[in-house]
């Protein structure tokens, strides 16, 4: 990939464009209804689908071990499901076909695009908190958006609190 593909990719886009499959997804966060409207105006124009798209935390393992105490327990995968549920609804009353699911893991970026290009999307979306420092974001689970898009081949827009960019 050359520098100005990827220079382009991490720049702030004002024109979205259109995606025909678009993968929103989240670390964990709720998904607010600026990230749910970013998604909603990819795919509306072209008639396309959103698969909704949230992470679990895997908090590590026991002894090199996976360990059944350290996965999400029923309330935080309850909250994930609702969390996935409002905004399945949100974006069928909005005109577009969405379906969704959680996926359970210790690395939600390299999960995130798995599942894109499982799926063939063509566009991520992703609520983001401020850019942090390199030396401090890399040890902070609320950076992962930054991770999925430094790693991504497909446009990945981030809503922050400022709006997309």
């Amino acid at each position: 990939m050359s520098a100005s593909a990827a220079s382009k990719r991490s720049e702030p886009s004002t024109d979205l464009g259109t995606a025909e499959r678009v993968l929103l997804a989240s670390e964990g966060r709720r998904f607010t209804p600026e990230v749910i409207e970013v998604a909603a105006r990819l795919a509306r124009p072209v008639g396309g689908k959103v698969r909704v798209l949230t992470i679990a935390r895997l908090w590590g393992t026991g002894l090199g071990l996976p360990h059944p105490g350290l996965r999400p327990n029923r309330r935080e995968l309850a909250v994930h499901e609702d969390n996935v549920a409002n905004a399945i609804r949100e974006l069928n009353a909005a005109g577009v076909a969405a379906n969704g699911h959680i996926i359970t893991t210790r690395k939600p970026w390299r999960s995130i695009l798995n599942e894109a290009g499982r799926l063939g999307s063509h566009a991520v979306v992703m609520g983001a908190d401020p850019r942090r420092p390199w030396f401090v974001g890399d040890f902070m689970w609320s950076q992962e958006p930054y991770r999925v898009r430094r790693h991504a081949r497909i446009p990945t827009h981030l809503v922050g609190p400022d709006g997309p960019g």
